[in-house]
């Protein structure tokens, strides 16, 4: 069906280009065509004025050339005009005297016109020069009647009669009109032939979209369009990529917390159903499993939450950027975090800047690192925070801790979902849910930044969150 709905969608370009091709050739052809037929009537009508010129000059002069002597009647003078002036073969001549054709020209004409009345009353009665058009046997004719007198004793008067066949003239400008519609019609299919691959051309990217799409699941989101050119269609291409990019990031994010939550769930889950299941009549040991079950359920809540909210960090409204003045930042979650735990909290160092952030998101991840460094210190320990910009237009917050600190080789690890620090921890600490880095490595990477640890065993640790100073979209 898709085949059928491209090659329908070729065809429909293939079809409006040959409308638009014929249409443009059929005007062509309507306008070329007036013109020439009007250009050979026009030509008809300077022969025809030609043929007066011919003949006032010819009166002019008042001698018969073949005898030198004066023209004395108006039928001498067109008899004389007739013999020295000849036609061509799509001409003729003739002259009126007192009502009727009296004589013509030498050659025989394609039709005759002397003997039709209509023309020879019209020049009968003519006083002044007249055009007129007229049919015969060879076709339409456009004539000329050209009035004469000659002053005598008496003035005599008559009409020269000069007629030029249409037919000929015209039926060449109806070749050429012919040939216009014939080199119309190869045009058209040439069009056609040429629109058909270049319409599959143009929509062979979109083809390769829909293959594509077609092959695309949800365990093969790797698959991309190559995008060549820079035109609408390689544009289709690229938002096809990037709607892809966003579809894997959000599969790959439902991955990861339906995998989160079955295995984080599992463990609480089974210790509520143990304990309930060898839960007895006992209240000592009823209240000790209602007691054991809440702190679970509460944990299982905690675990929800944090797996909802890594699930909504890929999103792009995970973060709302705004000015974040950097030592505000820092003196708020300073002054949260002291009821965390009695710990000798202190300020590293302020910066009076002023960065595109989301404070909220910010304020959550210092925190959640803040109760990370709770758990690895000792109340004697130090918890600092700090924060500065540099000239390379990056913004740094941190939170620096001397505890137990990190090994070599959980540096890198302890960012991963459901991972856990496996270094030492001071008596009397909590083991947290492993999300925790998670999250505030989420939050970096939401303001297009990253999360950099330095850390030393025994001596602590300083957790960097570093982020681009100024707006950008974050993609």
């Amino acid at each position: 069906m898709t085949d059928g709905i491209r090659h329908s969608a070729r065809g429909r370009i293939v079809a409006w280009l040959a409308l638009l091709v014929a249409l443009t050739v059929a005007v062509l052809v309507v306008v070329v065509g007036r013109v020439v037929i009007a250009r050979a009537d026009t030509q008809l009508d300077l022969e025809l004025s030609h043929e007066g010129d011919k003949l006032r000059g010819f009166a002019a002069r008042g001698v018969d050339p073949a005898t030198g002597q004066p023209l004395a009647s108006a039928t001498e003078l067109l008899d004389a005009f007739l013999r020295e002036n000849l036609p061509e073969d799509d001409e003729t001549f003739f002259s009126v005297v007192d009502g009727r054709a009296v004589s013509r020209s030498a050659q025989q004409p394609l039709a005759r016109v002397d003997l039709d009345p209509a023309v020879v009353s019209v020049a009968a009665d003519a006083s002044e020069p007249v055009l007129g058009d007229a049919s015969s046997t060879a076709g339409p004719v456009r004539y000329a009647v050209f009035p004469v007198r000659v002053d005598g004793s008496p003035p005599t008067t008559g009409a020269l009669v000069a007629v030029e066949f249409a037919g000929p003239s015209r039926a060449e400008a109806w070749g050429l009109v012919r040939v216009l519609c014939l080199v119309g019609v190869g045009a058209l299919g040439l069009a056609g032939v040429g629109s058909w691959f270049v319409a599959g051309r143009v929509l062979a990217p979109i083809q390769v979209v829909r293959r594509a799409a077609s092959r695309i699941g949800e365990t093969d989101l790797d698959r991309r369009v190559e995008v060549t050119g820079d035109d609408e269609v390689s544009r289709l291409a690229e938002t096809f990529n990037h709607m892809l990019d966003r579809l894997q990031r959000a599969f790959e994010g439902q991955r990861r917390f339906l995998d989160d939550a079955s295995h984080e769930l599992r463990t609480p889950l089974t210790v509520v159903r143990g304990h309930l299941e060898l839960m007895d009549e006992d209240p000592v040991e009823r209240e000790q499993t209602r007691l054991l079950v809440l702190d679970e359920l509460d944990r299982m809540t905690r675990l929800v939450d944090d797996l909802v909210l890594l699930a909504r960090s890929d999103r792009p409204d995970f973060v709302t950027l705004g000015e974040v003045p950097l030592a505000d930042l820092v003196i708020e979650v300073l002054a949260k975090a002291q009821a965390l735990a009695p710990r000798h909290w202190v300020i590293d160092a302020l910066d009076e800047g002023i960065v595109d952030a989301d404070a909220q998101r910010l304020t959550q991840a210092l925190l959640q690192l803040a109760a990370n460094a709770v758990e690895h210190t000792r109340e004697a320990d130090t918890i600092a925070f700090g924060a500065r910009t540099d000239g390379s237009g990056v913004a740094s917050v941190w939170v620096r801790d001397t505890g137990t600190g990190v090994t070599p080789a959980e540096r890198e690890r302890i960012f991963h979902r459901a991972v856990r620090a496996g270094g030492p921890r001071p008596a009397g600490s909590r083991e947290g849910l492993g999300l925790g880095l998670a999250i505030v490595s989420s939050i970096a990477e939401a303001h297009g930044g990253r999360v950099r640890l330095d850390s030393a065993v025994g001596v602590g640790s300083r957790f960097t969150i570093e982020i681009p100073a100024r707006r950008q979209e974050v993609s």
